[in-house]
């Protein structure tokens, strides 16, 4: 099966193979040709090029893209959209001026999701998150990462995970899955809090490795949840299993998560809204993606990860849009991009690198997603008719999008 789209107002995104993310001065960079045609074979893409050299291409399908906007999929690097219930009472909470951590404390938070969660049962679980996934899909999402964490039990984070499972098989899109166990303590162990490291280290870890459950390992380190020292202890663990640290670190203070992600190769560190120099400097000896999630600063009226002084640093960064329902409920990553640059400064170009090519890198998937190549995934966006891809993030309300093709296929 071929697919040629042609006459594409501007393709964005092209890159050479090798090239796995872009970092500084590079991310202001953006490819793009400008009256062009891209061909898809199944579920590749395997030609591309200026209107001027299509000649004797012969395809079993064409989609006329005049006046529209051609470019890879969004690669959502870190969700949670595996959850039960919602949180709406916390978000009036807020409002009546309740902060996230006074939340947590008399019992909402994560903690409130963890017994909703327990509480319903895998198959319900599934078609509550699957909702979830179709919608962020027909919104331009072509690979995501979603996350354990609101089990809290060996039996709930279990029961998660395998829905994550059950949604990579029974959805084409790329769906890469984390194990976040150490989310928050659960009530019957904020007394011996060893106690439930023990259970993540010697029970859990070993039940999700024995079921091949999750790529990666996900820690909240940050003041009140996980310490430094317990966060070390659990990604020294993981290891054993073959998993690859994403953590979340200083979003609400800086106590040395970096340091930690950074010790043990973490694909991605997630959150920074709160950032020294210290965390630049060692973000700067690593090949850790930093991602920064800024619909969750905007729901939760917290400082933005500081965009500017990460990439003016000479660092690579990407977006993602945290999808949970405690401090983001919602997946749209054109969203994301639109905050990104009406909040943090961002220029269009670093923003859909940020959430494309990087956000490829955060979830090791940099070989098949996140730019248009020859021989990667034909997972893409069609826009509507737009003036340029600077009216994508400008027109921050609007659904500019037409259609969304996964794996050269179009989305119902």
């Amino acid at each position: 099966m071929r697919t040629l789209i042609k006459n594409i107002k501007e393709l964005l995104q092209v890159r050479k193979d090798g090239i796995d993310k872009v970092c500084g001065v590079d991310m202001k960079v953006l490819p793009t040709i400008a009256n062009a045609y891209l061909l898809i074979e199944n579920d590749c893409i395997i030609d591309y090029g200026s209107m001027d050299n299509l000649q004797g291409i012969e395809s079993d399908k064409i989609i006329d893209a005049t006046g529209k906007i051609v470019l890879p999929a969004w690669c959502d690097s870190h969700t949670h959209i595996v959850y039960a219930g919602n949180r709406e009472g916390e978000f009036v909470d807020r409002i009546n001026g309740l902060s996230y951590e006074e939340i947590a404390a008399k019992g909402g938070g994560i903690l409130n999701s963890a017994i909703k969660l327990q509480a319903t049962s895998e198959n319900d679980l599934y078609k509550e998150s699957s909702l979830r996934l179709e919608e962020i899909i027909r919104l331009g999402t072509g690979a995501v990462e979603i996350k354990s964490g609101y089990g809290l039990t060996l039996e709930a984070e279990l029961k998660m995970l395998r829905v994550i499972k059950k949604l990579s098989l029974n959805y084409s899109i790329a769906i890469k899955a984390t194990f976040l166990g150490a989310h928050a303590f659960p009530k019957e162990f904020r007394e011996n809090k060893e106690a439930y490291i023990d259970l993540i280290v010697h029970e859990i870890l070993p039940m999700i490795g024995q079921e091949n459950l999750a790529e990666f390992i996900d820690v909240f380190c940050e003041t009140n949840y996980f310490s430094v020292a317990q966060t070390d202890t659990i990604l020294s663990a993981a290891k054993e299993y073959g998993m690859i640290p994403k953590i979340h670190v200083n979003q609400f203070t800086s106590i040395g998560g970096v340091q930690i992600g950074v010790k043990h190769k973490a694909l991605s560190v997630d959150h920074l809204e709160i950032i020294n120099d210290a965390d630049i400097n060692t973000l700067k000896t690593s090949q850790t993606m930093p991602v920064a999630l800024p619909s969750c600063s905007y729901f939760l009226g917290i400082p933005y990860t500081p965009a500017r002084l990460l990439i003016d640093n000479g660092l690579p960064l990407a977006l993602a849009s945290d999808y949970n329902p405690g401090s983001t409920p919602s997946g749209n990553m054109n969203f994301v991009v639109s905050t990104a640059c009406i909040k943090m400064n961002m220029t269009p170009e670093e923003a859909i690198n940020a959430a494309t090519i990087n956000g490829a890198y955060a979830m090791n998937l940099s070989n098949t997603h996140g730019s248009i190549t020859s021989g990667k995934k034909a997972n893409l966006i069609i826009t509507k008719e737009i003036s340029s891809y600077g009216f994508l993030p400008y027109a921050f309300g609007s659904n500019l999008i037409d259609s969304v093709l996964i794996n050269g296929k179009s989305v119902k």
